[in-house]
């Protein structure tokens, strides 16, 4: 039944509705997400929580008490004891939200303990299911009333998040091997529901007693590199039609006054972005509260220390921080992380939050969203009241007899700051195909991003190879640090024969010595370089592809020098590839047909040239 002070369905001025994602599934385009049809669809969401969990960790997880806020989700999506389950798709639908963040636990998939009859009692057709049945009925249900769905896996055992418990990384109370293959079964498993359109890797990576995760240094802590090859596996085992999200670093270090200590969130990402198989499936994500802080973990008490929390923060102090730690990733344009960013967890207190600073917080933060035109989740939709009181940061609330709470009753002050936002007039319409540029990072094993040299045999066996997505070139190398940089500006340059694999000078012409001196590793007329490989810091070898007929043209060029600094050009795209290295880039007009280096003494066999010849 619907609730006191419920007025019947509605959508608050400006809203979209139930908009749904169209015929098919979505991508991205620079840094907007876009429909099949390449029209912007703005993901405005919201979390369902439960299915991975609300036990506390302690005591018995049949007493509601030992639950995060007295929520007993019953291991399942929250509220399925309160409501029908249509009756809480509605309600999403009322409040405009057009996708739901589902978060599920690595235990929840392998749980065969079938739900108890009071979990589901609202819900009967759910009874003696097992939990991952009802999260299957929950993703039918929702997509079936036109909503999009992303698969979240939050935590690996069933319990609430996110302190030191067990789920601080994805492999923290299991193998990474388990983890990828959890996420490949999901994948696989939702491949023919097309409006189940992401996955979120996995929530809030942290540090847990003795260690940080860390990004990008090649250990099983790394988290930039286990999600780098599950994204991989997930578009080329499982369904390519997903978008691949992935979520900053949500904590290192100490939270001890002195000690270093910090919230890296998407900061890392201007300097090591992801390159997945496919260019237009890659989204990055991050989480707001105003209890955090850039170096405040949220804690009172023990873990508290007395960095300022968001909600300290002036207007413009907020803004600044919010663009340092995660909006540049997309208000930078033309840049090799250039994404969409989707603020998937943000969330305040309901109607007893009178703090001044809570307050203020909440409707800065909905003007940042607004003013970037930032996609975003809710934190949480779902939750319980008795008499109006209860936790109180769910937008909609059941009670034990099926009365529900809403946002819009007329007494919830988040109301007209959640219509501003829900009714902001963003960019619409068709968004144009814009130019991809991809980071190789060859740094500590193999950064294969093309699919057509995936499935080929190793071509420099003992190596660490490095190759550009199919449709692109590579353009850009550094001296030093192994990275490359790769485009499809100007052109899409899609390799239409074989490929050679050049280790010396066969294909230099006489009289046309580009780097004399130098041992130079050249692409036979009508290639293109698309790769290179490396042992330790020095060039093994140059990958070149055959391009179409006539798409690349003659066999002079020039020398692009970058071993004694930067060589790029006056305005260079694709941004700082290997920071902190010297780096040479081919122009927009251009690709790179071979890569010069030395080996007399002194020299690391590092590149020190590029061979640039004209597109066309």
């Amino acid at each position: 039944m619907l609730g006191q002070g419920h007025s019947g369905r509605r959508t608050p001025a400006g809203g979209l509705g139930a908009r749904t994602c169209g015929r098919s599934r979505i991508s991205t385009r620079g840094r907007w997400i876009v429909d099949a049809n390449g029209d912007r669809f703005k993901l405005r969401s919201g979390n369902w929580h439960g299915a991975s969990g609300t036990w506390n960790g302690s005591g018995s997880t049949g007493e509601d008490a030992n639950h995060h806020a007295g929520e007993n989700s019953g291991r399942i999506p929250l509220g399925l004891d309160r409501a029908p389950m249509a009756e809480i798709i509605a309600g999403f639908q009322e409040i405009g939200i057009n996708s739901i963040r589902l978060p599920f636990s690595n235990e929840m998939i392998h749980d065969t303990v079938p739900v108890t009859d009071d979990a589901v009692a609202a819900n009967p057709s759910l009874r003696a299911k097992t939990p991952l049945e009802v999260y299957d009925a929950v993703v039918r249900e929702l997509t079936a009333a036109g909503l999009a769905v992303i698969l979240n896996n939050h935590t690996n055992t069933t319990r609430w998040c996110c302190g030191v418990d067990g789920n601080e990384r994805w492999n923290a109370s299991q193998s990474t091997g388990t983890w990828e293959n959890d996420w490949l079964f999901m994948a696989r498993r939702y491949k023919d529901n097309q409006r189940v359109v992401g996955a979120d890797l996995y929530n809030e990576v942290r540090r847990n007693v003795w260690d940080d995760p860390n990004w990008g240094l090649g250990d099983n802590h790394d988290w930039f590199a286990a999600s780098q090859r599950v994204g991989d596996r997930i578009l080329t085992e499982a369904d390519p039609d997903l978008l691949i999200i992935v979520e900053g670093i949500n904590w290192t270090g100490i939270p001890v006054d002195g000690l270093p200590h910090e919230r890296p969130t998407l900061e890392p990402v201007g300097r090591l972005s992801h390159t997945l198989v496919d260019s237009g499936k890659l989204v990055y994500s991050a989480h707001f509260y105003d209890y955090t802080g850039p170096n405040h973990s949220g804690a009172t008490g023990t873990g508290e220390t007395s960095d300022p929390r968001y909600r300290d923060l002036t207007s413009a102090e907020l803004i600044d921080v919010l663009n340092r730690q995660a909006f540049f990733v997309t208000a930078e344009q033309d840049q090799h992380f250039t994404s969409p960013v989707w603020i998937s967890e943000f969330g305040v207190g309901g109607r007893d939050e009178t703090g001044g600073k809570q307050r203020a917080w909440f409707q800065n933060f909905v003007d940042q969203l607004i003013r970037t035109d930032a996609d975003f989740a809710y934190w949480p939709l779902v939750g319980w009241h008795e008499g109006r009181k209860g936790n109180g940061w769910a937008l909609l609330h059941w009670d034990a007899a099926g009365d529900r709470m809403g946002l819009y009753d007329g007494d919830d002050w988040r109301a007209a700051a959640w219509t501003r936002l829900i009714g902001a007039q963003g960019r619409t319409g068709r968004v144009d195909p814009v130019t991809n540029w991809s980071m190789l990072s060859p740094d500590h094993g193999d950064f294969v991003a093309s699919r057509r040299m995936r499935a080929l045999p190793d071509w420099d066996l003992g190596a660490r190879k490095a190759v550009c997505p199919d449709g692109q070139r590579l353009l850009g190398l550094s001296h030093t640090g192994n990275r490359g940089l790769c485009s499809d500006v100007s052109t899409v340059l899609d390799a239409v024969g074989g490929h050679e694999v050049v280790v010396d000078e066969r294909h230099v012409t006489p009289g046309q010595d580009w780097a004399s001196g130098y041992t130079k590793l050249q692409c036979p007329a009508g290639h293109f370089l698309t790769g290179h490989s490396v042992r330790g810091s020095a060039v093994s070898a140059a990958l070149c592809a055959e391009a179409p007929s006539g798409s690349i043209p003659g066999t002079t060029g020039r020398t692009v020098w970058f071993d004694r600094g930067d060589n790029r050009g006056s305005a260079p795209k694709g941004g700082d590839f290997a920071h902190g290295h010297y780096k040479g880039q081919c122009a927009d007009d251009e690709y790179a047909a071979g890569i010069a280096f030395t080996g007399r003494v002194g020299s690391a066999r590092t590149p020190d040239a590029l061979y640039c010849r004209t597109l066309r």
